[in-house]
């Protein structure tokens, strides 16, 4: 596929998506009832995605509202730059914006931003953060100074040391196109192994590795399937969105899968380093994040029905192969989960601005 066929592919969505959104965009202030049950732990958070925990205390990536420009066509229709990206810390029952003023691209309501998206923190306030972007690398030449993190691994401890760009992973897509499809990048998900930061870009369909700022490809992934014929039947790009390490040491990755979204086609793959990667599940939808509780395997579909029917998702128990029960049903526009203490914390409203929430859903021992 050359890049003006992937850009014409994405822009080709571009209507239909900004359709369903508008039509959701009605909902965003009263998600489902039965979100209800679930105790809220944080709450007025700007598209928040990926979240993590040092010991008791919780840290959310918030993807911000954007901001007043420069303005570029997203991957969902035209977003304008911003520095209102963030990371909260939840603690004693308290949240808090840590780290601000990170690069944010939204639409003009500030709704389905692209920026700040998984956090980790270490001893010292040190954290690891990846900064979104969700476009071909050459865009930012448009964006000035302020997006220069877009796209990136960043690094910093809080309160006042950083952000610092660790590692430009938009600008290795740039150079490299390891999935050979034209540049598209966007750092999602990630873990960190010691020194090394493992993550998905769901732009250039790899799982990198980056040691000392250097990203090198650990696996690149193939179509899941083709689209309707009556829908010019290509190949689906398989957007692979977190990474989690399992209890075999194994890295597994989650994939929401490109447009048409559709239902049932999303997997799980197992990589291991200098091998061929395998599927591990499959039959999933929309899948943006996964996590491991003790054996068993945890995913969140953001839209259970494929994001054309609206992102009206869960969090749901992953068996190898692909069978899965639902844990939580009924979130709206869940994407992050992490555990701690024998529950699930995942957010939801993760397309809204100043809506976005934390849930606590009771899992067990």
């Amino acid at each position: 596929m050359t890049t003006s066929t992937k850009t014409a592919r994405r822009r080709a969505a571009i209507a239909t998506i900004a359709a369903t959104a508008a039509a959701l965009a009605s909902t965003i202030l009263a998600p489902p009832a039965s979100a209800a049950e679930w105790d809220v732990v944080a709450s007025g958070l700007d598209n928040p995605r990926h979240l993590s925990f040092r010991g008791s205390t919780l840290y959310v990536a918030e993807a911000g509202t954007g901001g007043h420009g420069p303005c570029i066509e997203g991957p969902e229709g035209d977003v304008c730059l911003g520095l209102s990206g963030a990371i909260t810390r939840v603690r004693w029952g308290k949240q808090t914006r840590v780290v601000t003023g990170l690069p944010s691209l939204a639409a003009e309501d500030g709704s389905g931003a692209l920026g700040t998206t998984d956090v980790a923190v270490r001893r010292g306030h040190r954290y690891t953060a990846t900064i979104g972007l969700g476009n071909d690398p050459a865009v930012k030449e448009e964006l000035g100074w302020r997006g220069r993190r877009l796209g990136t691994v960043i690094k910093g401890a809080f309160p006042h040391r950083g952000p610092r760009i660790y590692s430009n992973i938009a600008q290795f897509e740039a150079h490299h196109d390891p999935d050979g499809l034209g540049p598209d990048s966007n750092p999602t998900g990630m873990v960190l192994r010691g020194q090394r930061v493992v993550l998905t870009d769901s732009g250039g369909n790899t799982l990198l590795r980056v040691i000392k700022g250097h990203p090198s490809p650990l696996a690149v992934f193939d179509s899941p399937g083709n689209a309707p014929a009556d829908m010019g039947g290509f190949p689906i790009q398989p957007v692979p969105t977190s990474v989690a390490v399992g209890p075999d040491g194994a890295f597994y990755v989650s994939e929401l899968t490109g447009f048409p979204f559709l239902p049932g086609i999303a997997r799980i793959h197992r990589v291991v380093p200098g091998m061929p990667s395998t599927v591990y599940a499959s039959g999933l939808t929309n899948v943006t994040d996964l996590a491991w509780h003790g054996d068993q395997l945890y995913a969140v579909q953001i839209a259970d029905n494929g994001l054309l029917a609206g992102p009206i998702g869960s969090l749901v128990s992953v068996d190898p192969g692909g069978s899965h029960g639902t844990v939580a049903g009924g979130l709206f526009a869940p994407y992050g989960v992490a555990f701690n203490r024998g529950a699930a914390y995942v957010t939801t409203c993760s397309v809204c601005p100043d809506g976005g929430e934390v849930l606590r859903i009771p899992i067990g021992s």
